[in-house]
């Protein structure tokens, strides 16, 4: 029998697992508590978990619970899945011309692009999603890039039936002759110039997977290889054939893998083979040399919530600048495809800025965030010079857009803020300012593409290998692959900037505490309002290439990015939020609408005096927004100061009185506050120092700068060590702290302190014919003290616990043994005793440490219950000697009270229904009653 109860003891924890996996909530861009307690997870319950499977009857759950669980605990499901059926998708579509042939036309083409989109890039990007929540380097760069990879194929096909002429009227087939002529040269040249590069970072995939386990590789290799032909099917219709083959291997591959992952979330155990084992140790490969090895100066911050996403922002480096390469080379004489490709990686790599943010990586945010915007202007300009302009443009001349000399600028912070780093990132990022010093439009016309097609040949190169290092050190936790010594250190890069900040006249300071998070989105910020202002300037009398230039200039780094920045700084948690990036994001659209999109449309008087009155809206609230400014720095209050004036002369080009050397001036000072603020923003948040002086406000928040008034009781963070053991201090010594459980916050006392547990009854004014009653942390501790309890209670308990369900069970001498000691009157009445195993990690350790505790719920008698630590600082804060602060309960209603003291006669009562309902108890208990029979 005692066999029997382990066993189901260990079933109950994998039950109590599932449930907490699938109670998690689908917020994918939202930080929940929830996820850092997996991480936490005890390792006695981590060896039950392993040890042994639940079987699915014992399972208290519908299947519509088990599978979220699963998909959420093993993303990989999901991926898998959406790889599988997109290559089926593409399967069956070769195989079909194959047979008959006759390559798909228009409608069949459309929508076989669709279904990519919608499974392999919307599908795939939610796992992708879910395993950077997970801190899975691999599965979620992979995963992300097919993302991109399905939707760009599933691009090009939507263009393809667009191009493929129809079977019906005139009309229509006149139509198709214009969209084919727009789409001109062959789309195919395009697909492969996109192709490719996905075919070597398949393989890189691939090769990193075998790592890992030994499913993900086969199916990556099968993508490669069905990538390949793709590519050659695209020149040659025999190449379909041994691509749908290869296909149908991914799909074959991906149902396995799938469904390994699958029984794996739901059972908590490895069952089918392919996980868990790795084709060859990563450690094979060598350790690089200690120089490079070993600490940087600056220490590498590791968050486990978030993985680290800096293979996938060198990943989508790797994709646009090849395809710019074929492209400025001859090989794809129209961008039209092309600019869909790189505005989908650019999307990836926008969403590997937000995870490195999520870290608190204010490099990498800005890296990411500024190389994303660089590939979507520089796209959408090739796109309208090759496809919308065309003839228009004079053979050898190209209109010179003075934002070239901004990137250059930003590419130049960004080498200076990467000094301190490794060899391989600031080789990475010299080579980015080559790129952008070779697409300065006043070189010439002849030698303009041979230059920027060089450097994205060696950008993309770099790239390639910076992928590749970045996965392998990752997933190995150390370097591995080569990626060379700091260049110069850190303490060397901060006394320079120091210097430069004592010629400025300020003496260096520490930056206040918490300064740098908030202080993340503030580069990016600057740099898209500075490359917007810098795009817009113009001459009195632009041409027409130049406005068809400017919208995708202005639009995409003023309004798109910005709107980006603007969700950033709400996460932020600053004191404005996203007020002034979403208002200039608002500017820099109606600035485009009306200055260059209006031009074009030839908008008529009436509607130019409808846009004045929006700029005198734009004035009134900028005004509002320097007075923001002014409580923040000199340098944001000389921003919007300065956009003040921009916005008046847009005033006055409405009412067409403009004066055009006053823009122009205003638009460069502008951008040169904004180049300042990004170098300085950038220094400041990498080195948490400030180093760089961004002005002292100019009215000072004085109820921001009175000290707060100290908190009536000491509180201590649960996701700290140092925490949790200053609580169980406190509780050892006799004191009554406010702890987290699975349902509400309670009242704790040490049961080795019996005046500690007369403290509870007076801190709440509770009647003293009210028991409480004792947590601990697991039932294996009642075992230990050997209470006669029958089998069918021992039964139960283990079925019900842990979790939101008290049971009140015989007391006696066996308290002693459990460590209750002196405080034995003091808890539960004369004859009985409640126990409470608490489904919540925090509590299981801090009983472990302390021994049993005495809870009751944290609120006076008679109020409700307390579900958040800062209900019982505020309630009961002056009345006792800690709170353990853990955010929001997870439950909003206290356990459910059953009492067994019956249960031999096959009966049990619940005294107080509260998060588990009494329909659900009453289920458990019979089912367990009858498995004892």
């Amino acid at each position: 029998m005692t066999g029997k109860i382990s066993q189901k003891g260990d079933n109950l924890r994998q039950a109590r697992t599932a449930r907490l996996f699938s109670s998690f909530p689908f917020f994918l861009l939202k930080d929940t508590r929830s996820i850092k307690k997996t991480v936490t997870t005890p390792p006695q319950f981590i060896g039950a978990l392993d040890r042994a499977s639940l079987p699915a009857t014992s399972l208290d759950m519908s299947s519509a619970d088990r599978f979220p669980a699963s998909f959420y605990g093993e993303p990989g499901t999901l991926g898998l899945l959406a790889n599988g059926i997109s290559a089926f998708l593409v399967l069956l579509q070769n195989f079909n011309a194959a047979r008959t042939g006759v390559p798909p036309q228009g409608v069949e083409h459309i929508l076989a692009g669709v279904h990519l989109i919608l499974i392999g890039g919307v599908c795939q990007l939610l796992a992708g999603f879910l395993s950077f929540r997970k801190y899975d380097h691999l599965s979620g760069t992979s995963f992300v890039g097919y993302a991109a990879l399905w939707s760009s194929y599933g691009a090009t096909r939507i263009f393809m039936g667009a191009s493929s002429p129809p079977s019906g009227n005139l009309s229509s087939a006149n139509a198709s002759l214009e969209i084919t002529e727009w789409l001109s040269p062959p789309i195919s040249q395009s697909a492969i110039a996109g192709l490719i590069p996905y075919i070597l970072l398949s393989f890189i995939l691939a090769f990193c997977s075998a790592t890992v386990n030994y499913i993900m590789p086969f199916v990556f290799g099968a993508i490669t290889g069905a990538l390949v032909f793709e590519a050659v099917g695209l020149v040659g219709h025999w190449g379909l054939v041994v691509s749908g083959v290869l296909e149908l291997l991914i799909l074959l591959f991906a149902i396995y893998g799938s469904a390994a992952l699958l029984i794996k979330g739901v059972s908590q155990r490895y069952v089918l083979k392919g996980f868990g084992n790795p084709l060859f140790n990563v450690l094979l490969l060598g350790t690089a040399n200690s120089s490079s090895s070993q600490g940087l100066g600056q220490e590498k911050k590791k968050n486990t919530k978030y993985a680290e996403p800096m293979a996938l922002g060198f990943f989508c480096d790797t994709v646009s600048p090849f395809i710019f390469a074929f492209y400025c080379f001859g090989y794809v004489p129209s961008f039209a495809v092309g600019a869909v490709w790189v505005s989908i990686i650019s999307g990836a790599q926008l969403l590997s800025s937000y995870y490195s943010y999520l870290r608190q990586d204010c490099y990498h945010t800005t890296k990411f965030g500024l190389h994303c915007t660089y590939w979507l202007v520089k796209s959408w300009e090739e796109f309208v010079l090759s496809v919308l302009m065309g003839k228009q443009v004079p053979a050898g001349t190209r209109e010179a857009m003075v934002g070239d000399w901004f990137f250059v600028a930003a590419a130049v912070i960004i080498c200076v803020v990467s000094l301190n780093m490794d060899t391989l990132e600031l080789l990475h990022n010299s080579l980015f300012l080559l790129l952008t010093v070779s697409t300065i439009s006043q070189i010439p016309l002849g030698g303009y593409y041979i230059f920027f097609g060089v450097s994205c040949s060696l950008f993309t190169a770099l790239s390639l290998y910076s992928t590749f290092a970045r996965l392998i050190n990752s997933i190995a936790e150390k370097s591995l692959i080569l990626v060379g010594p700091q260049p110069v250190s850190t303490d060397r890069l901060q006394g320079a900037l120091a210097v430069l900040r004592r010629c400025m006249g300020k003496v260096g300071q520490q930056a206040p505490a918490g300064c740098m998070a908030s202080e993340l989105p503030d580069a990016l910020f600057y740099l898209t309002n500075g490359l917007a202002a810098l795009s817009a300037v113009h001459a009195s009398q632009p041409n027409p290439s130049f406005l068809h230039l400017t919208v995708p200039w202005v639009l995409i780094s003023g309004a798109v990015i910005q709107a980006y920045v603007s969700r950033l700084q709400v996460q932020g948690g600053r004191r404005f939020g996203s007020v002034i990036p979403s208002f200039y994001a608002a500017i820099w659209a109606t600035w485009t609408w009306y200055r260059f999109a209006g031009y074009l449309l030839d908008i008529s008087a009436g509607s130019a005096y409808g846009f004045a009155a929006g700029a005198i809206a734009f004035l009134v609230a900028n005004g509002f927004l320097m007075l923001i400014a002014a409580y923040g720095n000199l340098v944001l209050l000389a921003l919007t100061t300065v956009m003040e004036v921009i916005l008046v002369c847009f005033l006055l080009s409405t009412i067409g009185r403009l004066p055009y050397q006053l823009e122009i001036a205003m638009l460069a000072i502008f951008s040169i506050i904004c180049l300042y603020g990004a170098l300085a923003s950038s220094v400041n948040c990498i080195f948490s120092n400030d180093l760089m002086p961004t002005g002292p406000p100019v009215f000072k928040d004085e109820k921001k700068n009175k000290a707060e008034p100290p908190l009536p009781c000491p509180v201590a963070d649960s996701r700290v060590t140092s925490g949790l053991l200053s609580i169980a201090q406190i509780l050892d010594q006799g004191g009554v702290c406010g702890i987290p459980t699975d349902t509400v916050y309670v009242l704790a006392a040490s049961c080795k302190n019996p005046k500690a547990i007369e403290k509870i009854y007076n801190i709440k004014n509770r009647p003293a014919e009210k028991p409480v009653c004792i947590c601990i942390s697991r039932v294996e501790q009642l075992v230990a003290a050997k209470p006669p309890f029958s089998p069918l209670l021992w039964e139960f308990m283990r079925n019900v616990n842990p979790g939101g369900i008290s049971c009140i069970v015989p007391k006696g001498e066996w308290l002693f043994k459990l460590g209750v000691g002196p405080a034995y009157d003091h808890v539960g009445t004369k004859d009985s005793i409640m126990i409470r195993v608490p489904d919540h990690t925090v509590t299981v350790h801090l009983c472990d440490i302390t021994g049993p505790l005495a809870i009751t719920s944290a609120n006076p008698s008679g109020e409700p219950d307390s579900t958040h630590h800062d209900m019982v600082v505020t309630r009961l804060g002056h009345k006792i000697q800690g709170v353990l602060c853990d955010g929001k309960s997870n439950e909003v209603v206290p356990s459910t009270v059953v009492n067994c003291l019956k249960i031999d006669e096959g009966t049990i009562s619940i005294l107080r229904e509260g998060c588990v309902p009494a329909i659900k108890v009453m289920q458990i208990f019979e089912r367990v009653k009858n498995s004892m029979l």
